[in-house]
């Protein structure tokens, strides 16, 4: 059964029909490069853009530049990485027709029933890692700027590209592109977002990088020790399988201490 089409996302004013007639994107204090409007979905064109991506490769100081764009216009940055053979949005079969709304979702209940479809028998879901003290817990825009930075100079992206979505938090991005990245382990990209939700509250993540089946994450607060890395690396293990593999560990322990502790950014691959 398909996933009840978006209301409470749907429902925000779309600002991106406004660079039809207005490329650069004056009008809503933007100072755009050369780049296009994407309604490209699995099933034809969305009734509306659902991004706005950059004709050309990223160089640092790009993902700055539209972050600087007021909350209110309702537009957030993301890069997109386009290369690695999956070619750019247009290629994705992006589906937002398919994907519920992440604020109907409770994120625990996603994780535990994730964990009970992937977790070995016997292994009880652990619950949600508490928040971190949030004394002296840096910006999470400026974190992710810095995160975004990096990536563009010289970081493990094929071909990155800077792109805007309309979305009001950054957990919401995947849905509102209708990413099906993770479809193999979760059809509804909305669940995930609800997770991502939880993580911008307890860890101050934002969502700054996607590919055809990858996410990346800034983590303004990650876990500072080892006991608090490993229940955050449950949650991974729920959210991405994967995640332990990609990561070099064979354990939860392991990966908790060389992907979780301190680590300013979390990065999941779907590709199974």
């Amino acid at each position: 059964m398909a996933a009840p089409t978006v209301t409470g996302m749907a429902t925000l004013p779309n600002p991106l029909p406004k660079l039809v007639t207005d490329p650069s994107g004056r009008t809503l204090g933007l100072d755009l490069p050369a780049g296009e409007l994407i309604d490209a979905t699995a099933e034809g064109p969305w009734h509306e853009p659902l991004l706005w991506c950059a004709d050309e490769r990223a160089v640092p100081g790009a993902w700055a530049a539209l972050a600087s764009v007021p909350r209110t216009v309702g537009l957030l940055p993301v890069v997109l990485d386009v290369g690695g053979g999956h070619g750019g949005p247009r290629q994705w079969e992006l589906a937002p027709g398919e994907m519920s709304y992440p604020g109907d979702h409770d994120a625990e209940e996603v994780l535990a029933g994730l964990w009970e479809e992937c977790a070995a028998e016997g292994d009880r879901w652990p619950g949600l890692a508490a928040a971190p003290d949030p004394d002296g817990v840096p910006d999470p825009e400026s974190v992710a700027a810095a995160v975004a930075g990096s990536l563009l100079d010289g970081g493990p992206l094929k071909d990155p590209r800077v792109a805007l979505v309309p979305a009001r938090r950054s957990a919401d991005i995947p849905t509102a592109l209708g990413w099906t990245g993770p479809v193999g382990h979760e059809g509804d990209t909305a669940r995930l977002s609800a997770v991502l939700r939880s993580w911008e509250d307890r860890f101050g993540i934002r969502v700054v990088a996607l590919g055809f089946d990858h996410l990346l994450l800034s983590v303004a607060a990650p876990p500072a020790t080892l006991g608090e890395a490993a229940a955050v690396a449950a949650e991974h293990f729920a959210f991405c399988p994967g995640a332990l593999r990609q990561g070099g560990g064979t354990t939860l322990a392991a990966y908790a201490g060389s992907q979780v502790l301190d680590r300013p950014v979390w990065h999941f691959w779907w590709d199974d």
